[in-house]
C-alpha cells in the first residue's frame, strides 16, 4: 500500500547521506509553507520554533535559493520558505597557519564545514553601525558569522592593497586568497 506523499515522508529518504542533488530537481508543485528562518538563525514553523535539530538538518540538506527566494526542494514539490537574512549562521572558525599559508575554516549551525576561498568568498557588509560578515556555503546560500567569529576575523585582518581602488584595505587572508573587509 503507497503510502499519501508528504514533504516530510520523502525528507526522510534523503536523511543521513550526502547532500542531495537539489540544483538538478525541476518539480512542477510549487506551494509556500509557514517556515521562516529567523536572523538569529531559528528555524520557525506556524510560529513555533523548531526544537529537533536533525529535523533542521534535513529541511537544511533540501534547502535551495532561486534568485530572491528560498524553497524546500523534493524531486516532487518545491516549498517557498521565508528567510529574514540567510539560511545559516557561522558558529565556529578553525584557523590553521599563518600569513599567505593561512587556511580558514567555518562550521554552520547545522554542521557544514567550507573553508573560507574563491569557491566558499567572505564578504562584509554594513547594517547601521555595526558590520557583518557572511560566508558562501553552497548554491547561493550564505552564512552569517555570529560575534565570536567575527572578533577572531577581527583578530586576523591585515593591512593589504586593494587591487581596484589602491587603498589600503583590511583584509583576511585564506586558503591564498585575500578578501577585502573594511578600508583601513
Amino acid at each position: 500500500m503507497d503510502l499519501p506523499y508528504s514533504l516530510l515522508s520523502e525528507l526522510e529518504k534523503v536523511q543521513d547521506k550526502s547532500l542531495p542533488p537539489v540544483h538538478l530537481w525541476q518539480p512542477e508543485n510549487e506551494k509556500d509553507i509557514d517556515l521562516v528562518i529567523e536572523q538569529d538563525g531559528t528555524w520557525q514553523y506556524e510560529g513555533t520554533p523548531i526544537k529537533r535539530p536533525r529535523l533542521i538538518k534535513l529541511f537544511s540538506s533540501v534547502l535551495r535559493k532561486d534568485g530572491d527566494d528560498y524553497f524546500l526542494v523534493t524531486p516532487v514539490e518545491k516549498c517557498r520558505i521565508q528567510v529574514e537574512d540567510v539560511p545559516f549562521q557561522g558558529i565556529l572558525m578553525e584557523v590553521e597557519g599563518e600569513g599567505q599559508a593561512q587556511r580558514l575554516m567555518v562550521t554552520t549551525d547545522v554542521g557544514e564545514q567550507v573553508t573560507i576561498n574563491r569557491e566558499h568568498p567572505l564578504r562584509i557588509q554594513q547594517a547601521g553601525e555595526q558590520w557583518v560578515p557572511y560566508v558562501m556555503i553552497r548554491g547561493g546560500l550564505e552564512a552569517r558569522l555570529n560575534r565570536n567569529v567575527y572578533y577572531q576575523l577581527a583578530n586576523l585582518m591585515v593591512e593589504n592593497a586593494h587591487s581596484e581602488t589602491g587603498e589600503n584595505w583590511l583584509c583576511i587572508l585564506s586558503d591564498g586568497d585575500v578578501f577585502p573587509m573594511m578600508p583601513a
